[in-house]
């Protein structure tokens, strides 16, 4: 079997990629939906991968991957990688996690970021009502993240929060010194949001980047008596090109409160200060910016050996990106917490991808599916009206 082509489409916002081969299976990956950009970034690797063998995935990724970076600039490889998988799978006619080692569980837990109703003043009051409302959807999630302070609209809403400058343009680009006065608000909206969900549903914080050491450190211990699940990248994570895993030891020293950080990282080997040094209590590498799920799992198991737990990130990360997921999760070492569950961006993702369950979560789990590959399938004649200008061939 041999690669014969690698196209990629932009679908609602999202890099979707098909790899072809000589014998007529093919295979899909995707990056996030933000990252319409990225097209040219996926066809750069084209023609290092014409000609070779897709179910040898490690001697095709061995061509490509030494080509990709830190969030943004992995997500080609990654995606890429899955779609070697999904060939792979196809061909043998088993699913993902079979070629991964084997399933430890039959059904794995995601969770839910919870930012999906507008909080235009960021009270504590409007933090409540927002996780009362999820607490009701049907999928019965059982870890809720909540994005606040420098990771939400709260650094640029909250008058006198920090004394650093306003940053409107950028991702996450604010950062600074939090004044008395931000610190008390952040704290007074988690403290809200604790009492109302109880001891039944845990409770992550997505923060940053943006806090400063000292910053973290009064706010990790403040959250001592919430039980949090984590405090998600409060020196750097999200569009950081870099780790800082000493100041990050630094604070987790000084706190009970887990910390975590990873999602923006590519391959292991940029994990292995952050894991020897026990920088941190969690990491959520993201499979479609690390470069891929064999890597994701790779770093799991090293990162369980360190006694670090693992919830890998996902949110826009769509279905293909949600398929990818629950493959390498269900194969993943006891240190595995949970995944950050995809959205789909638009409604018609659903009518145009066949292979899901009917309802995916149920009482905050997804069960693992055993069909080929990662499971899934396009509804071609459906898809094809959602390619945009220029993609109309993607599907022939």
């Amino acid at each position: 079997m041999k690669i014969t082509d690698l196209k990629c489409a932009i679908m609602g916002g999202a890099p979707i990629i098909r790899i072809t081969t000589d014998v007529g299976i093919d295979g899909y990956g995707q990056a996030e939906f933000y990252k319409s950009y990225l097209k040219p970034h996926v066809l750069f690797y084209r023609d290092m991968i014409i000609g070779l063998d897709p179910t040898n995935v490690e001697a095709v990724m061995q061509r490509i991957r030494r080509m990709g970076a830190f969030k943004p600039w992995g997500a080609a490889v990654s995606a890429i990688e899955v779609a070697l998988w999904d060939i792979a799978g196809k061909a043998a006619g088993l699913p993902i996690y079979k070629l991964l080692g084997g399933k430890v569980r039959d059904k794995v837990r995601t969770y839910i970021t919870t930012n999906r109703y507008p909080m235009p003043t960021q009270t504590p009051a409007e933090y409540v009502e927002n996780v009362l409302k999820i607490r009701e959807w049907p999928e019965q999630f059982t870890i809720f993240k909540q994005p606040i302070s420098f990771h939400s609209p709260m650094a640029i809403t909250t008058p006198n929060y920090s004394y650093g400058e306003r940053r409107p343009w950028g991702v996450h680009s604010n950062r600074g010194v939090m004044t008395a006065q931000g610190m008390t608000h952040t704290v007074a909206c988690v403290a809200a949001m604790k009492e109302a969900l109880g001891d039944s549903i845990g409770l992550a914080l997505d923060c940053g980047p943006g806090f400063m050491p000292q910053d973290a450190v009064r706010f990790a211990q403040a959250c001592e008596p919430y039980n949090l699940l984590w405090l998600e990248d409060m020196l750097s994570g999200d569009y950081t090109p870099f780790v800082t895993a000493d100041q990050y030891r630094d604070v987790k020293n000084k706190t009970s409160t887990p910390l975590h950080t990873g999602e923006q990282m590519y391959l292991r080997q940029n994990f292995m200060e952050l894991i020897e040094k026990r920088a941190v209590d969690v990491i959520g590498p993201d499979p479609l910016d690390v470069g891929g799920i064999a890597e994701l799992k790779w770093i799991c198991e090293y990162a369980d050996m360190h006694g670090i737990m693992m919830a890998p990130h996902g949110t826009g990360n769509g279905l293909i990106g949600l398929a990818a997921l629950v493959q390498v999760c269900a194969t993943l070492p006891d240190n595995f917490i949970a995944f950050e569950y995809p959205k789909a961006n638009h409604p018609w993702w659903y009518e145009i991808i066949d292979g899901l369950p009917d309802q995916i979560v149920k009482e905050s789990f997804v069960d693992v599916w055993d069909k080929p590959g990662l499971g899934i399938s396009f509804r071609v004649n459906a898809a094809k009206k959602y390619l945009e200008a220029g993609d109309e061939r993607f599907f022939d």
